[in-house]
């Protein structure tokens, strides 16, 4: 009787474990992967849908489009109508109304900018067109210093009025460029979209930048990969993969983006207090959060601080994690990651 019993239970537990085996797989069969690959913001973006119905790739593709054109048509700076640039054109104390787009992006970047006490900043664009990397030509020698500090002169996020949606300048020097964050938010507002058309499992990437959100097919996180930061490491040259489900991820560094005068390279980050490209030994610096546009802008900041003080403030905050890696004199790389880095 005993055996019988241990027979029957051996039985049921066996068909149980056939059971969720086929469930799984019945699951991992019915999901479909769909990928999407395209063009924004001077360079691409893929996104991955996972969905158990028959999508129509090409008009999910146009919607896509259409919502990036949208962020594009409002922060681009090289666009003389975009909305950025029709803010930059204003006088000092006029008033400008924004997009819902354009205000939630102010609302991320006014608590970067008191987070890390203003090593974000969105007003350095005489700065960066200055040093080559905005938009004016490339340059092949060193900025006069002096035209570096008065320009400095002319930077401050505080030198921006926010009230809501309505903007203005404190005076008629300062203009944004929010570059470091525009991004990110172009992935978080594709994943809304995403959302909000009833898909729950999807990973979107803009030039590096990531949403990931649910799982992939048997219920697995999503491997994201974060570039070895060399000059000349291309995306799929990776320094670290992490495991990632329904957060993002946003990676800064000095390796892609730079000029070389007189045999030495300057990063297209520029150091709000000095006026420079970032000279701290940081070459990358990547961010964990729960939105894109967050982290893209607090990965821009932690190239411009000393590891330490970024450590400092990420482990003080909630939901964020960061990996901060450093070149050291021999050409080796040391890693510095908040407490609980994936």
């Amino acid at each position: 009787m005993k055996y019988s019993k241990k027979i029957l239970f051996y039985s049921v537990l066996i068909a149980t474990l056939f059971l969720l085996v086929q469930d799984t797989l019945t699951q991992a069969e019915a999901l479909k992967k769909h990928t999407l690959m395209g063009k924004t913001m001077g360079t691409t973006y893929a996104i991955t849908v996972m969905a158990d119905s028959i999508i129509d790739e090409v008009q999910l593709k146009q919607r896509i489009d259409a919502r990036l054109a949208m962020v594009n048509q409002s922060m681009s700076m090289f666009l003389p109508t975009s909305e950025i640039s029709r803010f930059n054109a204003t006088s000092a104390h006029t008033p400008f109304t924004v997009s819902p787009d354009f205000a939630q992006v102010l609302e991320q970047g006014s608590r970067l900018y008191l987070l890390t006490n203003g090593a974000w900043d969105g007003t350095l664009k005489p700065l960066v067109d200055l040093w080559g990397f905005g938009t004016k030509a490339a340059i092949t020698k060193m900025p006069d210093p002096e035209r570096v500090k008065a320009l400095l002169s002319q930077t401050g996020f505080n030198r921006i009025d926010i009230q809501g949606k309505i903007l203005s300048k404190k005076s008629d020097s300062v203009t944004l460029d929010l570059g470091s964050i525009a991004k990110g938010f172009g992935v978080d507002a594709v994943a809304l979209m995403l959302q909000g058309s009833g898909f729950s499992r999807f990973i979107v990437e803009i030039g590096g930048e990531v949403v990931t959100r649910g799982t992939k097919p048997g219920n697995m996180a999503w491997t994201v990969g974060i570039s070895r930061p060399e000059p000349g490491s291309t995306q799929s040259t990776l320094y670290r993969t992490i495991k990632l489900r329904d957060k993002a991820l946003a990676t800064s560094g000095d390796y892609r983006n730079f000029v070389t005068i007189d045999n030495r390279s300057y990063s297209h980050i520029i150091n709000p207090t000095t006026g420079y490209p970032v000279d701290t030994g940081v070459v990358s610096a990547s961010v964990v959060a729960d939105n894109c546009t967050f982290a893209d802008g607090l990965a821009t900041a932690l190239m411009v601080m000393a590891p330490e003080k970024s450590l400092a403030i990420v482990n003080g905050l909630d939901n964020v994690e960061c990996l901060i890696v450093v070149r050291k004199p021999d050409g080796t790389f040391q890693d510095f990651s908040s407490n609980r880095f994936p």
